[in-house]
């Protein structure tokens, strides 16, 4: 198992490099001078007035005159050091920029990540016991909206109602559930239900299909002829072996909350890493953008190797060489 794990490991190396120049490369096919993003968008009219000297300076200051492969290298061997450069906007390191905002994003995408997936198998379970009853097709009816329902539309249409309508709870804001935990809660509902409503449908449909069809298999039959009880049948015997697909539609949802946080963060006005990467991209501000998409294949990266370890504890005849 250990040796898989670090072969698997040392196989992601090159996506990961391979993700780095690409968001290096395509950041320089972005149009417009980089050194609006140095110098702030305020000192637009400064730069205008800088003679070409004093450009070519500037741009030899930071590297900006040589070759983008020469740029590149340079990136990646500072990164090799752990030096991931300075924000262009605020100035300070970019991942000490990234690390005020991880716990947020972290804390955010754990909770919904637990929340939905909890409710998600236990109704999905219940769907595929339950075929073709009212709560069948609630169910069914929901994972159907929130596959098919974007989630910044979701958010705005909660905010509108519950928010601005209702009063019931805060539009926006981010309030640690573990410092205070009646306003933290109040602050998580909208954001979790929100950005994890894809995935738990996603999550839900995939159980519900899969636990039907276990549930048809001869073992199941016979363990229910030999008189065991009902609990024990679905819980031992057909969950676990309906859970393999389960944790395929679990990896990709864990990788996808990264992502999905970026516009949910921004509308909920969440001070995490996704708001960051949406400030960033509209400053241009490229050393903090570079971060965050390294950071988001590792988390891919890992998404994918727990999943694969999974497959491995809940199916003994799967063996990794």
């Amino acid at each position: 198992m250990w040796r898989y794990i670090l072969r698997r490991l040392l196989s992601s190396i090159p996506v990961i490099v391979l993700v780095s120049m690409l968001t290096f490369v395509g950041q320089q096919l972005i149009p417009g001078d980089p050194l609006l993003a140095i110098l702030g968008a305020n000192e637009v009219e400064a730069l205008e007035g800088l003679d070409p000297a004093q450009m070519d300076a500037l741009r030899t200051q930071y590297g900006l005159d040589q070759p983008v492969i020469v740029q590149y290298a340079k990136y990646a061997w500072r990164c090799l050091q752990g030096d991931f450069g300075r924000s262009f906007r605020t100035r300070k390191p970019v991942l000490e920029a990234i690390g005020e905002r991880l716990n947020v994003t972290l804390k955010l995408s754990i909770i919904t990540f637990t929340v939905n997936t909890v409710i998600a198998l236990a109704l999905g379970t219940i769907a595929a016991l339950y075929r073709g009853t009212k709560i069948d097709l609630f169910a069914t009816a929901w994972a159907v909206m929130g596959v098919a329902t974007p989630g910044f539309w979701v958010a705005i249409l909660l905010i509108i109602v519950f928010s601005v309508n209702l009063g019931w709870l805060p539009a926006a804001g981010w309030v640690d559930p573990f410092e205070d935990p009646i306003d933290g809660i109040k602050h998580l509902i909208l954001p979790v239900v929100s950005l994890g409503l894809f995935g738990s449908a996603t999550i839900m449909r995939q159980t519900r299909s899969s636990l039907i069809e276990v549930l048809r298999q001869d073992y199941i039959t016979t363990a229910r002829a030999k008189g065991l009880a009902a609990r024990r049948v679905i819980l031992r015997h057909a969950l676990k072996n309906a859970m393999l697909p389960v944790v395929t539609v679990l990896g990709l949802s864990l990788a996808g909350l990264f992502g999905g946080s970026v516009l949910i963060e921004r509308v909920f006005a969440i001070p995490g890493v996704g708001r960051l990467a949406l400030d960033a991209t509209n400053s241009r501000d490229y050393p903090v953008i570079q971060a965050i998409v390294l950071m988001a294949a590792i988390v891919i990266v890992v998404a994918n190797l727990i999943t694969d370890i999974m497959y491995a504890y809940l199916d003994p005849r799967i063996r990794f060489r």
